[in-house]
């Protein structure tokens, strides 16, 4: 048996827009901003898919005591983290460009390292879930600036908003992390 690709690749009169091309926007972005804003933009697009994806493996793999809880949380935060990557997708397309997709895009733009396929104990899987926010954050702050620099407000307004939410569930790991019965590296030797 023969192995085929994964991906259909339509022919190219089918293409509108080629990836890493800014075309025209209904929302008069000057062409030179709408690049350096949806460039931004699929960077943190790329980060949000690889927390998203980590965040729901860890949400699938918790056991032990607390496991009912946290494993709500990060179901609920993996839905929130959706919902962001929705709306930065929006908005790269709004400004004329090609949101990142593909594992291939995301690796290439991403400032997350993808954790490998292993169970890991809950402790551990929360450390890195956070450090995941924090990076994300830091990034998000960043383009912040540099949106704010270009005048897109809206941009601002929803980078501002997600940076918030981010944050948020952030502490909230951290409250987590800080609670002494999860199950620590080494304690059940």
């Amino acid at each position: 048996m023969t192995s085929s690709p994964h991906l259909r690749k339509p022919g190219p009169e089918h293409v509108r827009r080629a990836w890493g091309t800014i075309g025209e926007n209904e929302l008069r972005v000057p062409p030179a901003v709408a690049e350096q804003v949806v460039d931004a933009l699929n960077a943190d697009l790329s980060g949000l898919y690889i927390l998203f994806n980590q965040v729901r493996k860890h949400s699938w793999l918790l056991e032990g005591a607390e496991s009912n809880d946290v494993r709500a949380f990060l179901q609920a935060t993996a839905d929130r983290l959706s919902e962001m990557t929705d709306d930065l997708a929006i908005r790269v397309h709004a400004l004329g460009g090609v949101p990142v997709c593909g594992p291939m895009g995301v690796r290439q733009h991403a400032s997350l390292f993808i954790e490998p396929a292993n169970l890991y104990d809950m402790r551990s899987s929360l450390e890195r879930d956070l450090d995941g926010f924090a990076t994300l954050a830091v990034q998000l702050r960043d383009h912040i600036e540099l949106v704010q620099e270009l005048g897109d407000n809206a941009t601002l307004e929803l980078l501002q908003g997600h940076l918030k939410t981010l944050e948020g569930d952030a502490h909230t790991l951290d409250r987590y992390l800080a609670d002494d019965t999860l199950v620590r590296l080494g304690a059940d030797e």
